[in-house]
């Protein structure tokens, strides 16, 4: 969710009598003033620049120092200082500015999935061993940065560190360099957005937050070890989901960038973000994996304001892939995240394993719900009782989703509770405290069939859809002396038909730019068991299970080492077009992926893209789709935006009124057309990158109500990787159209 700059007022007073007659002194809040490409190599000099711009604003060097936060000197130019509004906008008429825009807050997207892809590390044939798991690659994590003891990053194994690795291992609060090793090769911290968004120093004393790359959170721990964490032998929660813990690319290194915070309203703000990106590309990452976004509404991929659209696209211009989480917010059409077309936008599918939970009731029947709690289960029968019939107030419903304090205690003590939540947004972990805390001992939760599940902590909690919460209602109401007993989870793996999109995946299409699908491939994001940082008086295994786009997004990461270890010099467009192209569209029983949740339909390329990932595949796509940089400026000067916002964006002096690319032709491995009404000719140019002597067939599966032809429909290749054009005519009956994996 966006978040309203905290206003701050410096104002000095000669005399307080004498307020009224003074007026009050502009307010100054952090603006990031970007300038597009460097027009110097050397970072020494472009900082100079800058606080000579900023020198020539304010007034003095002094003040300048004063002003500034960061300097953007190695992957793009510019840099974030505290304005005022009216200084901001007349730097913005400064020669060489693109644009002048407020600093934001973002949010976060947030064993067994590895092997549920056919990555298991003890096969011959498959990409993981193919590649050496990743070795000689950096993924660079941007997120709320590392539990460097975590037992995922031990090098154990490890090759020594890449010659081409420019970065540092920053010291801070709990945290030097001895913290960093052959796995977890580097660490850096950005602070100065946040603390200026806040207008409070981090209360250090008291744990609000670590000033350094630390994590407090456990997310961007999460993350990291989901990318590339090494073998973990008995790995588990709370017992649950044991066997052996590892990362996509185990033999890959990591550098974290810490830019999320919990201190204050937390998130994640652009100029810290942004000062990210620049130093991830400075450093000499390959890959980078970013869990974080807008909140809608969303602002275009070439509008200022969207740093990562910005950083992603500087980093994409050197050669580094970018993964992105496609945001929480769906089941609701137009809700993707991250839609630039550089970006490669993860959703969020189950995989085949869930931990069912029994509830016996007093009649002797059982029912199911599922639960990740093992501990503080009262395993004999108890008395159990309906939220609404012990509520604190008759006059208001709030008792029947067990909102905090809405209970009556004496009533609750000693009773398992049965609550309904009554939207999508209550969940069962706040359900638990407010059982907790009216002293009961058990809680069974019904609520929208959705995905993911939560440890309550305090007491057992066990989820069920509404219809078996009907029916433990039922046997309540018609039951003199109600009880029940919470039966302990189990993990239980290929049972259920699997992967189907996850109820919260961010949908499309993309409500910025509907020509390019989004978002662009699937993978794992429920249940995700990878390290996390010690909680609790008796700490924790070191693992969590969670959920969200933000553990999708670190799987295609992990994918993406494994296929750039073994295709060195493919572009990001060209590993995006392989993990396309190959994706599955078919779950475990051979049927069409479906969505989880309310609607249940079978899932479309606005759910999925291109399918769930196969990384056996996507080693051996034979055809790719490959773009360049100076593709997506024509397209976007194709899309409607000015040379001055495409220059400044794209590191090019580009002139919108001469280069244009039909905006249907940017060379994606989709086609997305919106609004359909007449014949329509789209091109695109495919590379061979299977065995020189190879043939390829246009099979096409026209959507219902629309007519289309591939020419040409056979392309034979007897030469080493080259370009051929394949054009595709269409004709409609229907609102989109959507095309995967055309002419491969």
């Amino acid at each position: 969710m966006d978040t309203k700059l905290n206003l701050f007022v410096v104002l000095t007073l000669v005399s307080i009598q004498f307020l009224s007659t003074f007026p009050k002194a502009a307010i100054s809040n952090v603006h990031i003033v970007y300038m597009g490409d460097k027009e110097n190599e050397d970072p020494i000099v472009t900082k100079m620049f800058h606080y000579k711009m900023l020198s020539d604003l304010l007034g003095s060097k002094e003040a300048a120092k004063s002003s500034m936060l960061y300097s953007y000197k190695h992957g793009f130019s510019g840099f974030a200082a505290r304005l005022t509004d009216s200084q901001a906008k007349e730097i913005e008429a400064f020669p060489g500015v693109v644009q002048v825009i407020p600093n934001q807050v973002h949010k976060f997207h947030t064993t067994r999935s590895w092997d549920f892809m056919g990555l298991n590390d003890h096969s011959t044939t498959n990409l993981l061993t193919k590649s050496n798991m990743g070795e000689g690659i950096i993924i660079g994590v941007i997120d709320s940065g590392v539990w460097p003891e975590s037992k995922s990053f031990n090098d154990r194994g490890m090759n020594p560190i890449p010659s081409h690795w420019k970065g540092i291992c920053q010291e801070g609060q709990l945290f030097n360099s001895s913290n960093c090793n052959k796995k977890l090769i580097g660490a850096r911290w950005f602070v100065k957005g946040i603390l200026d968004q806040n207008q409070t120093p981090i209360n250090i004393s008291n744990g609000e937050d670590i000033l350094s790359a630390r994590d407090s959170l456990g997310h961007g721990t999460h993350t990291a070890s989901i990318a590339a964490g090494n073998f973990v032998v008995n790995a588990n929660y709370e017992g649950l989901a044991a066997g052996l813990a590892r990362g996509g690319a185990p033999r890959a290194h990591l550098a974290v960038y810490k830019v999320c915070w919990s201190f204050g309203h937390g998130g994640c703000t652009d100029a810290d973000l942004l000062k990210a990106f620049d130093k991830a590309i400075q450093d000499g990452v390959d890959i980078l994996s970013v869990s974080i976004g807008l909140s809608i509404p969303f602002f275009s991929y070439a509008d200022q304001r969207n740093s990562i659209a910005i950083g992603s696209f500087h980093a994409t211009a050197k050669g580094i892939t970018v993964a992105c989480s496609a945001g929480n917010d769906g089941p609701t059409a137009m809700t993707v995240e991250n839609t630039a077309p550089w970006i490669i936008t993860v959703a969020a599918t189950t995989i085949d394993r869930a931990f069912p939970t029994a509830i016996t009731l007093g009649n002797n029947h059982t029912l199911w719900g599922q639960s990740i709690n093992t501990r503080m289960h009262n395993h004999g029968f108890t008395g159990i009782t309906f939220s609404d019939r012990i509520a604190l107030n008759d006059s208001d419903d709030s008792a029947l989703g067990c909102k905090r304090r809405s209970l009556n205690a004496t009533l609750a003590a000693g009773q398992i509770i049965l609550c309904f939540s009554q939207s999508s947004t209550q969940n069962i972990f706040s359900a638990a405290i407010s059982v907790a805390e009216a002293g009961g001992v058990g809680l069974i939760f019904a609520q929208y069939r959705s995905d993911g599940l939560e440890s309550c902590h305090y007491i057992p909690c066990i989820k069920v859809d509404y219809e078996v919460g009907t029916q433990i209602l039922s046997y309540i109401r018609k039951a003199r002396y109600p009880i029940a007993k919470l039966g302990i989870p189990k993990t239980i793996i290929g049972k259920w038909v699997s992967p189907k999109v996850a109820d919260f995946s961010g949908r499309g299409p993309s409500s910025i730019s509907p020509i390019v699908l989004k978002p662009d491939i699937a993978a794992p994001g429920v249940d995700i068991i990878a390290a996390y940082i010690p909680f609790g008086v008796e700490k924790s295994s070191g693992f969590a299970l969670l959920s969200g786009t933000s553990m999708s997004c670190p799987h295609i990461a992990g994918i993406i080492a494994l296929i750039k270890s073994v295709h060195k010099n493919w572009s990001p467009a060209a590993i995006r077009s392989a993990l396309v192209t190959t994706a599955s569209q078919k779950g475990t029983d051979g049927s069409n992926i479906a969505e989880e949740g309310s609607t249940r339909k079978v899932a479309d390329p606005f759910d999925i893209g291109g399918g769930v990932v196969n990384p056996n595949r996507a080693i051996d796509p034979g055809l790719i789709y490959d773009i360049e940089t100076n593709d997506y400026v024509k397209f976007l000067c194709g899309t409607g935006f000015s040379s001055k916002s495409v220059s400044g964006l794209t590191q090019t002096k580009a002139n919108c009124t001469k280069n244009r690319l039909n905006k249907l032709n940017l060379n994606l491995p989709s086609i997305t057309i919106p609004n359909l009404k007449r014949k329509v000719t789209v091109s695109r140019k495919v590379t061979n990158v299977g065995p020189v002597e190879s043939m390829y067939k246009a099979v096409v599966e026209a959507p219902q109500g629309v007519k289309m032809k591939v020419e040409p429909q056979i392309l034979r290749f007897n030469k080493p990787p080259k370009l051929y054009p394949l054009k595709l005519l269409s004709s409609q009956l229907g609102k989109y159209m959507e095309i995967i994996d055309l002419g491969a």
